[in-house]
């Protein structure tokens, strides 16, 4: 690994002298380049930028990078000879080419997105959503972002409210629905694993987003929707009849955009994983339809329900969250068929997966210790439930390594009284509480993999 690090301070830089000697040798066009790339304290290895035909043309050596002698950076390639000669035509030498390298290469690192984002980071950008700054979006999710920019900042509202809701969901588990600051991935590695907690992410974002836009197009915020058009006339049910009425929430435009947008990025590739998101992706926009509810309102003398105008609304997303949650407890383990096209159970013991049963590849870790390479935070400093036995107790979270306890002081509200007309008065008392939080490792044992 190659390490260059250098301190600002009023945005001067401090060279050592050795690096201040080789600064003069290079070129003026090459100074600020060079300086840029000390100023970042950028740690580089040369693994990560290597590929097939050896990236650029630079490689590994003592000291700093050099140009090898490869079909990349011989004279008349493809690769940097051209761009690094003076308008003489001369060369700068092996040094200030190593240099304008990796200058080049540190730039195109910051100005490149991360490949592995994903549409969920509208979420974080709020009301800034713009099309071209949002990380991992493919062409197809592009366009629709750019031709239909009131929709995303409907997307990105929901993004926070199924975030919260999976958070809701987990929050008795070791793994808990982290979301992880200033990552486009919003939930990091745990994602890249093929395991149930991918499954309901997938889901339940799915969900979220046919949530989101149904929700927008009733109230009005969308241009391209409104109410559901074809709730009109009469209709029945075990009540009898009614008169549609209202604003019935146009769910099916809020499933067809969210698939178009959602499943897009999954169908440019076609391998096990996409057809899994797929699989999971439709398992979420359905358990937002299952729960439509018909809501009426009676008409007559004194409310004798003669005649009823009804609509159909959305439940509350809890519900839907409760629903995948249960799906996730009984999600089912699946291999790809021989032809590529669907799923087959991994036990032959089990079930068939059906349209709404979640499916997963891989088994999950144990979430116990942080391990950044399966995306695990570990379970220390956990708040735990010290007389239960479910996933929230000590014994479960914890993992068996014990747990620690904090008396803390509370203050509560007590004594209340109804005071007319029409208050009620409390008095501020103070408790004592245990929490209970599970112990780290004896040892060592983080698992940083990164």
């Amino acid at each position: 690994m190659i390490s260059v690090r250098a301190s600002s301070a009023r945005n001067s830089v401090h060279l050592s002298s050795y690096q201040k000697s080789k600064l003069q040798q290079v070129p003026a066009d090459l100074n600020a380049l060079y300086t840029r790339f000390l100023q970042y304290r950028f740690v580089f290895s040369y693994h990560r930028w290597r590929t097939r035909s050896t990236m650029f043309g630079c490689g590994k050596v003592l000291g700093s990078p050099r140009i090898l002698n490869r079909s990349t950076a011989a004279p008349g390639g493809s690769g940097l000879r051209h761009i690094i000669r003076n308008s003489s035509g001369s060369s700068y030498g092996p040094r200030a080419s190593s240099r304008l390298c990796c200058a080049l290469l540190l730039l195109l690192l910051i100005l490149t997105p991360r490949v592995d984002s994903s549409w969920w980071y509208i979420g974080a950008l709020g009301a800034r959503v713009i099309c071209d700054n949002i990380p991992g979006l493919v062409n197809k999710q592009r366009q629709l972002c750019q031709k239909y920019p009131d929709i995303m900042q409907s997307i990105g509202g929901g993004a926070k409210e199924w975030i919260r809701e999976c958070q809701h969901q987990f929050r008795h588990h070791r793994w808990n629905c982290s979301a992880l600051d200033r990552d486009h991935t919003v939930f990091g590695r745990v994602i890249q694993r093929s395991s149930r907690e991918a499954a309901f992410v997938y889901a339940i974002s799915s969900a979220g987003v046919v949530f989101a836009i149904t929700r927008a197009c009733s109230q009005g915020e969308l241009k391209t929707c409104n109410c559901d058009p074809h709730k009109r006339g009469r209709a029945s049910d075990e009540r009898g009849e009614f008169d549609w009425g209202g604003c019935s929430d146009n769910i099916n435009y809020g499933i067809k955009f969210a698939k178009a947008f959602v499943d897009a990025k999954e169908r440019t590739v076609k391998d096990a994983r996409a057809l899994m998101n797929l699989h999971n992706n439709r398992c979420g926009r359905m358990a937002v339809k299952r729960f439509m509810k018909l809501e009426c309102k009676c008409h007559g003398v004194s409310g004798s329900c003669t005649l009823r105008t009804c609509w159909l609304a959305m439940s509350d997303f809890r519900k839907t969250g409760d629903y995948l949650r249960k799906k996730y407890n009984g999600a089912i383990e699946v291999t790809m068929n021989q032809d590529g096209t669907g799923f087959t159970v991994a036990n032959k013991d089990f079930r068939k997966a059906t349209k709404n049963d979640l499916v997963y590849f891989e088994t999950s870790p144990d979430y116990c210790l942080m391990d950044k390479a399966a995306g695990s935070l570990g379970t220390a400093g956990r708040v735990c439930n010290k007389t239960s036995r479910g996933t929230d107790g000590c014994e479960v979270m914890c993992c068996g390594r014990g747990y620690d306890t904090t008396r803390v002081k509370r203050i509560t509200k007590c004594e209340c009284k109804f005071k007319w007309c029409c208050a009620v008065e409390c008095k501020d008392c103070e408790e004592a509480v245990d929490i209970h939080t599970c112990k780290a490792p004896k040892r060592a044992e983080w698992l940083d993999q990164t």
